[in-house]
């Protein structure tokens, strides 16, 4: 049968199905360090949406299980494919369609990386706002499969919030175009959002229709500030939101996780035990909105410094997006992803401190502290995880959970999380939700074993 389905896929697809051991490689893995089992038939290089469709009809003739993928930058294992699977990559898909800046919308391939997509935006005077720390090397395809946020969403939103329409190819070869063009539609049930964040397993997106911004005028600041320790940068970043004033970023890197950054980026150690809030304001009033946070920093103790330039702010950002590579410094990480209300910042802080010391664990967190999305780090040696590291996730994402939060932000479910996500959702709507992607894929092909945990 193995042979049979790489045979009927390179009768349609010539080329573009690629069985060679490096490709096979490569598509078992994400940047999660997770791997799946065994070897895929074959990796499919999609170059248009037919391609897509052929794929999906053989692999429904065959009942053969189909894995979407984009740059493979998850860090979920929701992209990895694993033996007796189909590799359906879409990372060649990535033109950008048709820009509308009178109607604040373009058109894109899924393929596309999100960093590039505005670098070709930016002439037309409009940009995307989704904005992830991988943007440089992220497609926004898996943007949309993972509902990926990123530093700006605090002010500027998700990816929820800046797509009107999906094109959609489903489990048989079927393309459903979803959503809109217009400002507002809201013609039957919302399947554009349905989609969102389903992580491959209700279809496979082979286009958006995006909403886009006008360029920010005025001025970007960019400040920072040390505070003696995380629960003090915790709490100055819930009273910065409590102060009505909306940063665009707002970011908390704890002492674990800034000294890194800082040796890997050969820059002076910052003081032992200091973690640190990055804050950058943007728009007409930057610089009187920067003037009011530091105040509201000073009297939570923070020693702020702000940026002399647009330059310096750059690279005060940069020491903030340069902390997945320090953590691969210190030694095999799984890499987490909660949210909490921007309030209860400080307490969960507290709770990742409790399993520190509880599990003998070193747990680096940085936090999206303007929207209340923390990412800790669980520091291990060795390729697979091991069994203490996983109980002390559980007890983080408990933790999280009992502070009226969520097991994940923007990353995603796949395979990391599955085992939990019943406990958030509650018995009634994770079966709700698994009957929800048996209409869409009825054999069960799409992207089997992620998020839904049999």
């Amino acid at each position: 049968m193995t042979s049979d389905v790489v045979a009927l896929l390179r009768a349609e697809l010539g080329a573009r199905v690629d069985t060679s051991p490096t490709a096979l490689e490569a598509a078992r893995a994400d940047k999660s360090g997770h791997a799946s089992d065994g070897l895929p038939l074959g990796v499919v290089n999609a170059a248009s949406v037919a391609d897509v469709q052929a794929v999906m009809r053989i692999a429904t003739a065959t009942r053969t299980p189909v894995v979407p993928r984009g740059a493979g930058t998850g860090l979920a294992g929701g992209a990895n494919t694993g033996g007796g699977e189909i590799s359906l990559s879409v990372r060649a898909m990535d033109r950008l369609v048709e820009v509308r800046p009178d109607d604040l919308l373009a058109v894109v391939e899924p393929g596309i990386l999100n960093a590039d997509l505005n670098a070709q935006l930016e002439p037309h005077g409009v940009w995307w706002a989704p904005d992830p720390a991988s943007r440089a090397i992220s497609t926004v395809g898996g943007n949309i499969a993972t509902g990926a946020g990123g530093l700006l969403c605090a002010k500027y939103g998700v990816v929820r919030d800046a797509v009107l329409g999906i094109d959609l190819v489903l489990a048989d070869g079927r393309l459903l175009h979803l959503g809109h063009r217009s400002v507002k539609g809201v013609t039957g049930l919302d399947l554009t959002s349905l989609v969102i964040g389903s992580e491959g397993t209700l279809g496979v997106v082979v286009g958006a229709t995006l909403k886009l911004r006008r360029l920010v005028e005025g001025e970007r600041v960019t400040l920072t500030a040390l505070f003696d320790g995380v629960r003090a940068a915790a709490v100055a970043c819930a009273a910065v939101t409590a102060s009505g004033v909306q940063p665009a970023i707002m970011e908390l890197m704890d002492a674990t996780s800034l000294a890194a950054v800082h040796r890997l980026l050969s820059i002076p150690a910052p003081p032992a035990g200091a973690a640190q809030v990055t804050i950058q304001t943007d728009g007409p009033v930057a610089a009187a909105e920067a003037r009011s946070i530091a105040a509201v920093l000073e009297a939570a103790g923070g020693r702020v410094s702000v940026a002399a330039d647009a330059a310096e702010g750059e690279e005060l950002l940069a020491v903030r997006r340069s902390m997945h590579p320090a953590m691969e410094t210190l030694g095999t990480t799984l890499i987490e992803d909660v949210s909490v209300p921007r309030s209860a910042l400080p307490d969960m802080f507290d709770e990742i401190a409790r399993i520190e010391r509880t599990f003998g664990l070193v747990i680096p967190a940085v936090a999206h502290a303007g929207d209340g999305n923390l990412h800790p780090n669980f520091v291990f040696e060795g390729p697979e995880v091991p069994p203490v590291v996983w109980e002390a996730a559980e007890e983080l994402f408990r933790a999280a959970l009992a502070l009226g939060g969520t097991l994940t932000g923007e990353h995603g479910i796949g395979v990391l999380k599955r085992r939990w996500l019943a406990d958030e959702l509650g018995d009634d709507q994770w079966r709700l939700q698994r009957d929800i992607a048996r209409v869409f894929d009825p054999l069960g092909i799409l992207n089997p074993g992620k998020v839904f945990a049999d």
